[in-house]
């Protein structure tokens, strides 16, 4: 890998003449929050953790954050039911202002044993080419007894060997142990492998055999077969490797009216409850909210009913690229005795003139999930994702956002997003919401006007008795800001006061086009996102911003 450098909008070398809109945007961002050139040095330096539960000082004083933006979820010619190949979503992960990118392909005998390292041998001589990229490899790991999860690990001399042998090891589908499959029967032993699964990857990492490795859970609610009992086994098996899921699947092209049919929903959520399913979980659950997961986009439900126990999950979005929306190219042929069990790999794509059937974006296009750094390199972005700092929008919804909570007698900076601040009961304190509103049009030809932000406050109570709780009853929207009209960059001062229980607070906002009341009653959401009519899901006429949250901690709570 050749020497790293600077994406152009943060290099001082880079004359601004030279950036697009965004990229002076950006440049902005980065000089307002102090890190313009030489404090924005290249290098593996972590983002410092989030504080933990043992600091007991009051208030926090995290750092000045710069934004990078990126999609965890990406499958190429090396996924045997994508379509394009290594460098064609690369270039257009650059060409859509991505920072980090990360190949996640699908488990396969194939791939663990042909096509993993054939793509590692790309990737690295993308990153030689590219240096301006932070390119990761990853795999899209079937999970014993549930869905499917992002994998991956930093650069490093054993950072494929990791991913094939927990492939051969621990994937689902490979052992049968999947929807379907003969060995899914015994969901009790599946599940105790998928936690053996997570726990091996962390031992990994303690050990030191690779530098870092994460795990986020792909499209939660899509089948209904990730339960919220499974999903508090994985995070409680590491958590410093398992730290969140999507809050919004990719495929949010495929409800464009007159596209893929009458029936078609954002995420490609179009499947009711099957004999595996989690019988908890409502019908509504199997539908997106503005885009959003249900288990996300539901105030008060599971990923609050998560946070509510104190801990942090962390939320994402990504474009789960397999099928691009109106493009012309096609899955090429295969030459004789070839397919893709004894090659890993699938032919290259052929360019027509016909659209072809698509749900996807290209990577960065519609969706970014936002990660806080304070250096640039790709242990500084899994750094950030493991200490929460992230937020998440759809259709370049938003330049920027920077959110502090602080103490009112205090003069720091306060903690961010993923972190805590620790109080007096009783005391007042102020969240600064600072927006930095879209600087051009997105691929739609839209200029993404914000039209509200919304602030939801949930209780912390400590760790649930019965681990399949859906509900936080004491999350709701507490405040809505009114925004519209406002341009360039402002920020929001909201006042909070600490009561007597420890709590937390997560922003959310759109830009206004669709809200009805939310899933759990106007009481705890008056206007939140809503389903779409089937076939009628225009994503770029109901687009959203959501944020991790911050947790409050209340001295003798």
């Amino acid at each position: 890998m050749t020497e790293q450098q600077l994406p152009t909008w943060a290099d001082p070398s880079v004359s601004p003449a030279d950036l697009d809109p965004q990229g002076v945007s950006r440049r902005g961002l980065l000089r307002r929050a102090g890190l313009f050139g030489a404090a924005f040095a290249l290098g593996g330096a972590a983002v410092p953790a989030t504080a933990v539960a043992a600091d007991r000082r009051l208030g926090g004083d995290d750092p000045r954050l710069a934004y990078l933006v990126g999609d965890h979820h990406i499958h190429t010619v090396y996924s045997h039911d994508a379509k394009y190949t290594f460098s064609q979503l690369a270039a257009a992960g650059a060409t859509y202002g991505l920072d980090w990118m990360v190949f996640t392909e699908h488990s396969n005998f194939g791939h663990a044993q042909y096509g993993a390292s054939l793509e590692h041998q790309e990737i690295l001589r993308a990153r030689a080419e590219n240096p301006r990229q932070l390119i990761f490899q990853g795999l899209e790991w079937y999970i014993p007894a549930a869905e499917h999860c992002t994998v991956f690990a930093a650069p490093g001399p054993r950072e494929v060997d990791l991913l094939t042998g927990f492939e051969t090891a621990y994937d689902g589908k490979l052992l049968g142990y999947t929807e379907g499959a003969a060995g899914a029967a015994d969901t009790a032993h599946n599940e105790a492998h998928a936690v053996k699964a997570i726990k091996w990857l962390a031992e990994q990492r303690r050990r030191g055999y690779v530098d870092d490795v994460l795990v986020l859970a792909n499209h939660p609610m899509r089948l209904g077969i990730d339960s919220p009992h499974e999903m508090r086994n994985w995070r409680d098996a590491a958590p410093e490797i398992m730290i969140g899921m999507e809050g919004a699947p990719g495929a949010q092209g495929a409800a464009i009216p007159g596209w893929r049919g009458a029936t078609s929903m954002r995420g490609e959520y179009e499947n009711k409850p099957s004999a595996q399913s989690w019988p908890g979980y409502p019908a509504e659950a199997y539908l997106t909210y503005g885009g959003f997961d249900w288990a996300t986009a539901t105030v008060g439900g599971l990923w609050d009913s998560m946070l509510a126990e104190g801990r942090l999950f962390s939320i994402t979005t990504n474009s789960d690229a397999h099928r691009i929306v109106f493009d012309t190219w096609k899955n090429g042929d295969w030459p004789a005795g070839q397919n893709f069990d004894n090659t890993g790999r699938l032919p290259d794509p052929v360019n027509t003139d016909t659209p072809q059937p698509g749900s996807d974006f290209w990577p960065g296009q519609f969706s970014r999930t936002h990660v806080g750094v304070t250096r640039y390199g790709y242990r500084a972005v899994m750094a950030g994702l493991r200490a929460g700092r992230v937020w998440l929008d759809h259709g370049h919804l938003l330049d920027g956002l920077d959110v502090r909570l602080k103490r009112d007698c205090d003069h720091g900076r306060g903690v961010t997003l993923g972190g805590r601040l620790r109080v007096r009961k009783g005391e007042r304190i102020t969240l600064y919401v600072t927006v930095t509103t879209a600087s051009r049009p997105n691929t739609q030809g839209i200029v993404p006007e914000l039209a509200h932000v919304d602030v939801i406050r949930g209780a912390v109570r400590g760790p649930v008795t019965d681990r399949d709780t859906w509900q936080a009853p004491d999350t709701r929207v507490v405040t809505t800001k009114d925004v519209s009209g406002r341009k360039g960059t402002y920020t929001l001062r909201i006042p909070l006061t600490a009561g007597s229980e420890s709590f937390y607070v997560r922003l959310r906002g759109s830009d206004g086009n669709r809200h009805g009341t939310g899933y759990l009653g106007a009481s705890v959401d008056p206007h939140g996102p809503i389903p779409h009519a089937p076939g009628d899901g225009d994503p770029w006429a109901d687009t959203w911003f959501y944020s991790n949250p911050i947790f409050v901690d209340v001295a003798g709570a």
